[in-house]
């Protein structure tokens, strides 16, 4: 093929991926724009659907550009040479996009699957680690402004009806003198309601699960920005304001790693990025470019981070703090604060999974509400990382026990699969040496993280200490995902009552027992609790070690009942008005 037919040949394949992923980026947005309409028609169910047809959107297009891009090319699928052309066309058909860095991910993702490429190839891939794409966005999103001034309530008024909903104001004038209220509180160190200015909000409402959100900033007279989401719920009698966050903490556990992805049509989303990263400086941004939907950016960019880490660090991969797992090799960075689980080549007894069982675990979790309990665990494939930054035990550990999934090529060791996840500290580690307090408050976040999990038809299956991590806020978090199971998949049963002193004594159960049966009355004998501990999660949240209390949360989500764990807590919420029927759910 003469020069000008490859010219041609890479400006047309250049073109149709540049085209395929505005076609998936087409399709995202429409799935995003239901949230709305399900919002007001309270369609959870449904909008449970659209949350998972969304996630499996970017495989879907991107396997159907590779089997386009293998059927055009023939034989010329692994030339090099033009498919450097590809990309230098395709770098220039989208230099004025400002989300190009989406399309690069894109890109890359292609060309991955199109060479089954091991580690990185700088030749065929946009990975310059040195890049950070939203320092580069200097225009602001879309915002809608809203003067505050005396009395504050008509600015609070004109922003609630600014965003109007087909369903009307359950009650507008309550919702005001509520958000009046709040914002009050919150300002009253910062020279008071009168030193607030104005109130910034982002044109787009935000929705995650049954809430809908308006994301802005409270700015002061003296150019002070203070985040503020207001959020709302969908009521019978129509939208009203259900919580006011106004602290970076709060509005951080909104987009946190434990959360179900956010639906929020936006045009565009770095420069949204950039301004969620102004009033949440702390927030990684491969967190909120996950938390926003778009898992993929967020895994470059977590992978970038790490990666330009690695490069300016000198410490050693290590077996990550806790007890050996049984199914995963887990191991970390003590530099940097996210852990790597490869799953084992063999599982020890008494487990009984198989590695498809493992795998789909996680698929599991991916595409479910995580209630603030599971974490987000990000898989990533054919990674390479040089050997000589691995604790000689570790090396030798991967090497025995994950042999299907690792080797050594070089000077390199090459992951075929593996997951990454924030590090947290695991819940046994973290009582035996916190103080009394934190432990006693740990204890009860325990508790209520089974309880959420059960909200989300979840159940852990294995409730050992050491499958709990513990957030540097102090939230108990659920990260051992080869036992979970869905509630509604379980029979739980009471204990029988043994009729002999012979039974009694057997150390095998003298009563059937089936694959599927559990019995939470035995939870108590096996959870590893400290007597003082045990105590306290008796007096908390006793209930979760009675059969009739799962049997009751398999029927109700049987029932296909809408039971939500919220990203924030009952003190943040307003109290229902006066004459409604609704009941302040929530918990702190």
């Amino acid at each position: 093929m003469d020069q000008s037919s490859d010219l041609a040949l890479a400006h047309e394949c250049a073109g149709a991926i540049r085209d395929g992923f505005f076609d998936y980026n087409s399709d995202f947005r429409e799935i995003t724009r239901r949230a709305r309409g399900r919002f007001e028609r309270r369609d959870w169910i449904n909008g449970r659907k659209d949350a998972v047809e969304r996630i499996e959107l970017y495989d879907h297009w991107v396997n159907r550009l590779v089997d386009w891009l293998n059927d055009r090319l023939d034989d010329r699928c692994h030339d090099r040479a033009l498919w450097l052309q590809i990309k230098s066309d395709f770098s220039s058909l989208i230099e004025d996009y400002l989300d190009q860095e989406f399309t690069k991910t894109y890109f890359s993702s292609i060309t991955r699957r199109m060479f089954h490429t091991v580690g990185v190839d700088a030749d065929l891939e946009f990975v310059d680690l040195e890049d950070r794409p939203i320092e580069h966005i200097s225009q602001s999103p879309p915002l809608d402004v809203f003067p505050i001034g005396d009395p504050p309530s008509d600015g609070v008024r004109d922003l609630l009806q600014h965003f109007a909903f087909g369903i009307g104001w359950e009650n507008l004038e309550y919702s005001v003198r509520f958000l009046v209220g709040q914002l009050r509180v919150h300002w009253r160190s910062l020279g008071g309601l009168e030193a607030l200015g104005r109130i910034e909000c982002l044109q787009t409402v935000f929705y995650q699960n049954t809430r809908a959100y308006v994301v802005g900033r409270a700015v002061g007279k003296d150019g002070r920005n203070e985040p503020l989401v207001i959020a709302l719920m969908s009521t019978a009698e129509g939208v009203a304001v259900d919580a006011v966050l106004t602290s970076r903490s709060d509005v951080s556990i909104l987009f946190g790693f434990t959360r179900s992805y956010i639906h929020a049509d936006l045009e565009t989303v770095a420069d949204v990025v950039v301004l969620l990263r102004s009033i949440l400086p702390g927030k990684p941004i491969a967190e909120i470019f996950t938390v926003l939907g778009r898992a993929k950016q967020g895994k470059t960019e977590r992978y970038r981070s790490f990666a330009r880490h690695l490069t300016h660090s000198s410490d050693k991969f290590i077996t990550a703090p806790g007890d050996k797992g049984m199914v995963m090799a887990v191991f970390t960075l003590p530099s940097y604060d996210i852990v790597f689980k490869i799953i084992r080549d063999r599982f020890a007894y008494p487990k009984t999974v198989v590695r498809r069982d493992v795998l789909d675990k996680y698929q599991l979790v991916f595409k479910r509400d995580r209630a603030g309990r599971l974490v987000d665990a990000q898989e990533f494939r054919l990674l390479k990382f040089k050997t000589v930054r691995f604790e000689k035990s570790l090396l030798e550990e991967l090497l025995a026990e994950t042999s299907d999934t690792v080797r050594i090529e070089g000077d390199n060791l090459v992951i075929e699969h593996l997951y990454i996840e924030r590090r947290l500290t695991p819940l046994n580690l973290y009582l035996r040496d916190a103080p009394p307090e934190d432990a006693r408050m740990a204890v009860i976040d325990y508790g209520q993280a089974i309880r959420d999990l059960a909200l989300t038809n979840i159940f852990p299956g294995d409730l050992l200490l050491k499958n709990f991590g513990v957030t540097r806020n102090g939230r108990v978090i659920f990260y051992d995902y080869d036992e979970l199971c869905l509630v509604t998949d379980c029979n739980f049963r009471d204990l029988p009552k043994a009729s002999t002193l012979e039974e009694e004594m057997e150390a095998e159960a003298w009563f059937y027992v089936g694959d599927d049966d559990v019995f939470p009355e035995q939870f108590i004998s096996f959870l590893g609790l400290e007597p003082d501990h045990m105590e306290v999660l008796l007096e908390s949240h006793g209930d979760l070690l009675t059969a009739d209390f799962w049997r009751q949360m398999k029927k109700r989500h049987k029932a296909d009942e809408v039971l939500e764990v919220l990203p924030y807590r009952r003190s943040l919420m307003a109290p229902p008005p006066p004459g409604s029927r609704r009941r302040l759910e929530g918990h702190d």
